[in-house]
């Protein structure tokens, strides 16, 4: 699948205090997860706490690897390339999708319950995400029901188990805003 670079543009402050444009060029880490059917993400920025320290020219906390979820009490932003679904999704085992997410640190966000599976990818995370669909369209599938999104639709992901399906035929670029939550007990699995 071929991708277009994600430019990433920092600003921060110089000495005197002044404004200014601290890093401006492409994401340097961008990886592609679960092998050749998997998406690619793209790492654009994170914070380890909220609220964030406002500092003159810091650079971005440093991680090792693709976390899905952000950091413990932080946040996240990246853009996903999600190609188009193939058999390799459709036919995968529990297992495969458990070391799918076990790639980017999540093994245990896999809700794949074998045949009754809604989706192979179904996850969960303790987290809520903003996801802006920045080209093509993608099938958001939840426990019950599923919409299809596209171009300047934007979802709101607070905590559900769900999955997303590319049902068409090129790829789907895909911004997401992720914000460290906490389950109320009621909602614990």
């Amino acid at each position: 699948m071929e991708y277009s670079p994600v430019r990433r543009v920092v600003t921060g402050h110089d000495a005197d205090g002044r404004a200014i444009i601290q890093e401006d060029g492409p994401v340097s880490r961008v990886q592609r997860v679960g092998g050749e059917i998997g998406p690619i993400f793209h790492e654009v920025w994170n914070t380890t706490q909220t609220p964030a320290p406002i500092d003159a020219a810091s650079d971005e906390p440093d991680e090792g690897g693709i976390t899905l979820a952000p950091p413990k009490g932080g946040t996240r932003i990246r853009i996903l390339d999600i190609p188009p679904e193939g058999d390799g999704i459709r036919e995968m085992t529990a297992e495969e999708a458990k070391a799918h997410f076990a790639e980017v640190g999540a093994g245990s966000a896999s809700a794949h319950g074998g045949q009754n599976s809604r989706h192979a990818l179904m996850h969960r995370t303790e987290t809520i995400d903003y996801g802006i669909v920045l080209d093509g369209e993608l099938v958001l599938i939840m426990d019950e029901g599923e919409t299809t999104v596209r171009a300047g639709d934007i979802v709101i992901q607070r905590g559900t188990n769900h999955g997303w399906s590319n049902r068409s035929d090129r790829n789907c670029r895909i911004a997401f805003i992720l914000i460290d939550g906490t389950f109320e007990p009621d909602l614990k699995r």
